[in-house]
């Protein structure tokens, strides 16, 4: 029988305190955590203790070896408690510190606190153990008590009374939706990361939302950050989309079939005839025709499946199709309640409904439970009537999207949509601005962003030639649409600056095919100095100069002289060789500085192979290609002008070239990483 939760002491503040205060509050090697923990409490710490220090989420350890801690200080009895009520809505069953054995048939993530909050609404005044008996199995006879306890003290959702009768509170139950791996320690870890207690949410978006604007203002990485690949569904909107390719059709397909008969011709009184043998065994491939779903229900289907779980249809360019002829009847699903599912639900067609009832489709795959839960769903109106619908939506006699369904578009604004969006489309939707920044925030890190463009030997800022074209194109369009956002073009992803060529082929021709191709450019930013007249699209393939002389007309600064790569100013505003100290040998450039490292790497690792090697060193931030093969090196480049690499050789005769386009930002993670290979660099200029 498997602990819901580990009785230790039970679960309370000052079980809490005990356990944080005698833990280290740094991150260290598992097994030095091990020895200071079997010393503290003189070998008990691992029988229990420990079992319910990780569910209650105070520490883990990490797959290469490491104890994490929750907290980086002795706690107080009042931090125990406020960490208790933000623990408990977010604990889960199945989880890492459970015996898998016995949950079998609950679903993963069964969100505690969630899953007796939804029995008690169902059956108000219900005895306690027969709700935790419902909710969780046998295995809530193991535990009820404690179960009693955390719920008593930190649900704030659920009662008791004197009898031992649970009811709802008046607070808001709605629960935070996270995307659980039963077994990832880690993110079982992350699940309690956010220090303030908090009150149950859903996702704080709109169910239905179109993200609009300039193209490049990261709509699509909005979505990509917000939503988990497992969970969503992407489809894009062209000219030719219609109701079958979003929803789903019959297609011709090749398959196996089983051969059922054969004929022969044989000669009778009034000629020829055919006559049916006997059956032939064995299979053929033959067109049949099966009904494929396409995006609307592939997600309808998931969403239904795990109601307890976000799904999400991306829609991508939804303005490039007839959203009327592709949504057809979908459209009044569109129109959603306060709880979140559809107002009405619509009859399905034939084909819809025989795919979701099928034998080894649609729902006809899910698990018992999950067949429940979706006869269960109740609609509610938000007129205050309720409607019994899950019986027919399992069957697929109705369509209606469940709560848990979200419907996320892109628009650029700058395409010349082929078909109008009509108002009443429009407002069953909401609608999310995304203005251009020319200085955005990396989401993940905090950090600014700060993108380069490339131009012969000079460097350039991304956003300061946004800053400066963008007003140019406002004042000859009259629109913000056709602006260039700062993810029109792709930086690379190790060094930070777009290529010339991606300028070129990507921004230059978006500017002079599409913004411009109406107008006549007479602004002095277009002015061709060389000619006397305005630039020409071929001007950059016909004058190797052409390139240049535009960006000269924006008087931007030169961030980076590629001339002066792996080289930095001194007080004088002198370019000079920086110095450094690898493990005592001062050494008077980066790239021989990287030669040494690289060396002293080799001697350490010696039976390494080159894949691993190559693989290693371009791996932890280097600039792109930091060491190749001469093979690779001789395919990639033209060798005979080799400026951007230097020759590496081993001690058993492997030859490398390594890149020597190196700047500051490339020595401190190297400095970093060889730390790692107990190799130290000191940068002494």
């Amino acid at each position: 029988m498997a602990d819901i939760i580990c009785r230790w002491r039970n679960g309370t503040p000052k079980t809490v305190v005990e356990l944080v205060n005698s833990m280290p509050h740094e991150v260290m090697s598992s097994d030095r955590f091990r020895d200071i923990m079997s010393t503290q409490w003189d070998g008990d710490f691992f029988r229990t203790p420990y079992q319910l220090a990780c569910q209650l989420g105070l520490y883990y350890e990490s797959d290469d070896g490491y104890f994490h801690p929750r907290f980086d200080h002795n706690i107080t009895t009042e931090e125990a408690e406020e960490y208790l009520y933000h623990w408990l809505p977010r604990y889960y069953i199945p989880n890492p510190y459970i015996s898998k054995k016995g949950f079998n048939d609950i679903e993963c993530p069964t969100f505690f606190l969630r899953t007796l909050y939804e029995y008690v609404k169902a059956h108000p005044n219900c005895n306690y153990h027969d709700a935790c008996l419902a909710c969780f199995k046998e295995e809530a006879k193991n535990n009820d008590d404690i179960i009693r306890n955390y719920i008593n003290n930190y649900s704030r959702i659920l009662t008791f009374s004197s009898e031992g009768k649970l009811n709802i509170t008046d607070i808001d139950p709605t629960p935070i939706i996270y995307r659980m791996n039963r077994s990832d320690k880690q993110s079982f870890f992350d699940n309690f990361n956010n220090e303030k207690n908090e009150t149950l949410k859903p996702i704080a978006e709109s169910l239905q939302q179109i993200y609009y604007g300039a193209p490049g203002t990261g709509k699509s990485f909005t979505i990509d950050d917000k939503t988990d690949d497992g969970n969503s569904v992407r489809t894009t909107f062209h000219p030719d989309s219609d109701y079958a390719s979003f929803v789903g059709a019959y297609k011709p397909t090749m398959e196996d079939v089983p051969i059922s008969a054969t004929y022969q011709t044989k000669e009778g009184s009034y000629g020829e005839y055919l006559t049916k043998t006997e059956k032939h065994p064995g299979t053929e491939r033959k067109i049949v025709y099966k009904y494929v779903p396409q995006a609307f229900l592939k997600a309808y289907v998931a969403a239904w499946s795990n109601l307890d779980t976000p799904y999400f249809l991306i829609i991508e360019e939804i303005n490039r199709g007839n959203c009327a002829q592709i949504f057809g009847d979908l459209f009044q699903l569109l129109d959603r309640s306060n709880a979140g599912s559809s107002s009405y639900a619509i009859h399905a067609d034939e084909d819809i409904t025989q795919f979701l009832s099928g034998d080894d489709k649609g729902f006809a795959s899910l698990s018992d439970d999950q067949k429940d839960a979706i006869r269960a769903f109740v609609l509610h109106k938000d007129n205050g009537k309720t409607q019994a619908v899950g019986q027919d939506i399992l069957n697929g006699k109705l369509l209606l999207l469940p709560p848990n369904l979200y419907i996320w578009a892109t628009m650029n604004t700058s395409d010349q949509s082929l078909f109008p969006i009509d108002s009443a489309f429009k407002r069953r939707w909401n609608w999310k601005y995304m203005p251009i920044e020319y200085h955005p925030i990396d989401k993940k890190t905090q950090q600014s962003i700060d993108w380069k463009f490339q131009i012969g030997d000079n460097i350039y800022s991304w956003g300061q030639f946004l800053s400066k074209i963008n007003p140019e194109i406002y004042t000859l369009t009259e629109s913000s649409d056709k602006q260039m956002g700062y993810f029109f073009a792709k930086a690379d992803n190790t060094t930070g600056i777009i290529s010339e060529e991606v300028f070129l082929n990507k921004v230059l021709f978006y500017l002079w095919t599409d913004v411009f191709k109406d107008f006549d450019v007479s602004s002095e930013l277009f002015k061709n100095k060389k000619a006397n007249r305005s630039f020409r699209f071929t001007d950059f393939f016909e004058d190797p100069e052409a390139l240049g002389n535009f960006i000269d007309n924006f008087n931007l600064d030169v961030v980076e002289d590629l001339e002066h790569v792996g080289e930095i100013q001194n007080e004088k505003g002198e370019w000079v060789q920086p110095t450094f100290m690898v493990d005592g040998e001062k050494i008077s450039s980066m790239i021989d500085t990287v030669l040494t490292v690289l060396k002293k790497y080799f001697e350490k690792y010696p039976d390494i192979s080159t894949e691993e090697a190559i693989q290693v060193w371009n791996s932890f931030g280097l600039p792109k290609h930091a060491l190749e093969t001469e093979q690779v090196f001789a395919e990639r480049t033209d060798m005979s002008k080799n400026r951007a690499s230097k020759v590496f050789n081993t001690a058993d005769g492997r030859k490398f070239y390594v890149s020597a386009q190196l700047r500051k930002q490339h020595m401190d993670k190297l400095i970093s990483k060889a730390s790692d290979w107990d190799i130290h660099i000191t940068r002494l200029s």
